[in-house]
């Protein structure tokens, strides 16, 4: 009995949901939108850099889908960092606990200006469900200076990219700048 159903699994096609259906005229708007933005506001691609403040990886996991071949965050010249000192954008997740609240200051001081932070997920706002916590001093506006919320417990990956689209054709402020 299980041998006929590991040979049909192991012999047959992989069962898997079909990608979500994307017309190419609604990329190719984006495309031109967030590299026009981008340009426009920096003279080049946006580099981001994430940084997890204490989190239960739920964000992480939904940015980590923005590299994947159904967003494919590198055709909108956007692109994620290893570094602080490369990057345009901290995008925070998670709450800011104890532990992570220096951490996060000296990759904020890193960041080379001008400079934007944005605060992904309930937990970045305001500690979400780990509010109250010993280890938790709150989101993450509580050590650095949040330019953009993107709320959702997480955020579906099409928030992300509204968000730093909005972030990016924002025209009444720059980059904040180090005091």
């Amino acid at each position: 009995m299980l041998w006929p159903k590991l040979a049909r699994n192991l012999l047959g096609r992989p069962v898997t949901a079909a990608a979500p259906a994307v017309s190419d005229e609604a990329v190719a708007a984006l495309v031109a939108r967030l590299e026009g933005a981008a340009r426009a506001r920096l003279g080049r691609s946006l580099a981001i850099r994430a940084v997890d403040c204490g989190s239960c990886n739920g964000c992480e996991l939904e940015l980590n889908a923005l590299q994947n071949p159904v967003h494919d965050l590198e055709r909108f010249g956007l692109r994620f960092v290893a570094s602080p000192r490369h990057a345009d954008v901290l995008m925070l997740t998670g709450p800011l606990t104890r532990n992570m609240r220096e951490a996060l200051e000296h990759a904020y001081a890193a960041t080379p200006d001008p400079k934007w932070v944005v605060a992904v997920g309930d937990c970045a706002v305001d500690g979400g469900v780990f509010k109250g916590g010993y280890a938790v001093e709150g989101g993450a506006g509580a050590a650095v200076p949040v330019d953009l919320i993107i709320p959702g417990c997480p955020p579906a990956p099409e928030q992300l990219l509204a968000g730093l689209l909005s972030l990016l054709e924002a025209e009444t402020e720059t980059p904040r700048a180090s005091p």
